[in-house]
């Protein structure tokens, strides 16, 4: 029996077969080019030599083979990427972080020990007592070196080197010519010395090759001189130097190479030191002492900072629902302003401001009270600016959020307290701030923890100056431990990476515990 809605939906549904078919091919391809692709990775890091990068993306190329290729896994693809970027950019930077820490990283300990050694097997020398005074002769539009060898007093011996012919262009010249022995010089003309010192940069990156395989480099304006290799490596792993048969021997210890007399050689290569850079924040006075300052001083910073931008914020959020007050719009628009303006731009805005010779704040203060404070040089000062500018940028967030919890408190409330007498700051203690002060402490923390880590605001403005005396580190009075690390990872002349990481690894310590107590107060199970 004919019918006209099967024989037209059949295609329909074979076409939406198909279309189906084509995308999970699609897919398919995409999936296998992305896990060629990270494997790629993974072998490019391998010859590097960094195995954590290659055996990260190892894992990353194998979970998500293994995610797309299951059925049953299908509603974990969604979730992949999330995960992925969670562990390439939290998971594995933090484990990286905590690795270091157990390591003598740092700028005199940063390469690895293959490349440390092959920077020594490379190093050369010039040979005592033996060069070569060359002149330049033309030939065509080439040119050939000839050499005549001196003795250590400078007297000319017999027999003398040439060259083969080469083009004075950069582009054209080989960077290792041979030479052989001549008894006589050309008889080309000889270029003059001002055309010598006109291709002085080319003639100093050529090398010359002897017939016994001695290496000539140029090493003055006359002269070349045989480059020797400066040291040997031994069966043993230890190097053996060639001017003065000297030995070095790797410590393993403290990731050097060592001379007979003990000297070290830099660079060295990290290696694993336990816990030693954590032994030294607590038990090296020199580092103990400004680290437990700093380390009070940014949960004093923190605390401070969130009781004031509350005080502030409350306060005018309290002001802004007064019934009487009009233009509360305009307000309550001037209010935010600063939220809206970037952070930086108002940081080096009062930093011109509280400057101790030209700034306005000075100004005022010496017309009105002759007084000229040094904000930037007295450590309490300088504390007290950071916490004034802090209070600045950080109010209107907390008006914000201030304004929106006393919107939800019923005006019944207030209407019975105004029945029993009750006047506005009786309002605003009894009622208004113990309503909103549970919504608000999971946001109150979450604040502190930003403070904790407030690393522009002390870059920007003091840069942890004025510095503490007598510390092995560089560190400020108005330091935070996170400026605190990042000044010992990148502005000592040690670089000490590894200490740095191991306070950064207590940093991450403190927030967690913060994260942690944030989910406990907003009952979110973990």
């Amino acid at each position: 029996m004919y019918t006209p809605n099967a024989s037209r939906g059949l295609p329909r549904h074979r076409s939406r077969y198909l279309a189906e078919r084509y995308t999970r091919w699609i897919m398919r391809t995409l999936v296998a080019l992305m896990v060629l692709a990270i494997l790629w990775l993974v072998l490019a890091f391998h010859l590097r030599g960094q195995w954590m990068f290659a055996l990260l993306f190892l894992v990353l190329g194998a979970s998500m083979a293994v995610v797309f290729s299951k059925r049953h896994l299908m509603s974990h693809r969604y979730i992949f990427p999330a995960l992925a970027g969670m562990g390439v950019f939290l998971i594995f930077p933090l484990l990286y972080t905590v690795g270091i820490s157990f390591t003598n990283y740092s700028s005199s300990n940063l390469l690895s020990e293959e490349r440390v050694r092959e920077q020594l097997l490379d190093q050369t020398y010039r040979a005592e007592g033996q060069g070569f005074r060359f002149t330049l002769y033309a030939e065509g539009e080439k040119a050939r070196l000839y050499l005549e060898s001196e003795t250590a007093e400078g007297d000319s011996a017999t027999g003398a080197l040439l060259s083969e012919p080469f083009a004075l262009s950069a582009e054209s010249v080989p960077r290792q010519l041979s030479v052989k022995q001549v008894a006589d010089a050309p008889a080309t003309r000889a270029l003059p010395m001002r055309e010598v010192i006109a291709h002085r940069e080319l003639l100093q990156t050529l090398s010359l090759q002897t017939a016994s395989g001695t290496q000539l480099s140029m090493v003055g304006l006359r002269q070349f001189a045989p480059i020797l290799p400066r040291y040997e490596q031994n069966a043993d792993g230890s190097l053996t130097d060639l001017r003065d048969g000297g030995r070095l021997t790797p410590d393993q210890d403290t990731g050097f190479f060592r001379n007979a007399e003990g000297e070290k050689l830099t660079p060295g290569w990290p290696v694993p030191v336990g816990m030693e850079n954590y032994t030294r924040i607590f038990a090296d006075p020199d580092i103990r002492g400004p680290f437990l300052q700093i380390f009070v001083w940014t949960f004093v910073f923190a605390g401070l900072t969130v009781v004031f931008t509350l005080a502030v914020g409350f306060v005018l959020a309290t002001l802004l629902q007064w019934e009487q007050l009009r233009g509360k719009a305009v307000y309550r628009t001037l209010l935010i302003l600063p939220y809206a303006v970037p952070a930086f731009i108002s940081i080096l805005i009062f930093k011109g401001m509280f400057n101790q010779h030209y700034g306005e704040i000075n100004l005022i203060l010496e017309s009105l009270f002759g007084i000229s404070p040094d904000w930037f040089t007295d450590p309490a000062l300088a504390r007290a600016m950071l916490l004034i500018v802090n209070t600045w940028l950080g109010y209107p967030y907390m008006l914000l959020l201030c304004m929106g919890l006393i919107q939800s408190i019923p005006q019944d409330l207030y209407e019975a307290s105004a029945i029993d007498g009750g006047g506005a700051i009786t309002n605003m203690m009894k009622i208004t701030l113990p309503l909103i002060i549970k919504p608000l402490t999971p946001l109150l923390i979450a604040a502190f923890a930003f403070n904790f880590n407030n690393f522009v605001l002390i870059a920007l403005l003091t840069g942890g100056a004025p510095d503490i005396l007598g510390a092995s580190t560089p560190a400020g009075t108005t330091d935070l431990l996170v400026s605190y690390t990042y000044r010992i990872a990148f502005q000592d002349s040690g670089q000490q990476f590894g200490l740095a990481a191991a306070i950064a690894t207590l940093i991450f310590v403190l927030v967690a515990a913060l994260s942690w107590l944030n989910l406990r107060l907003t009952r979110v199970k973990v």
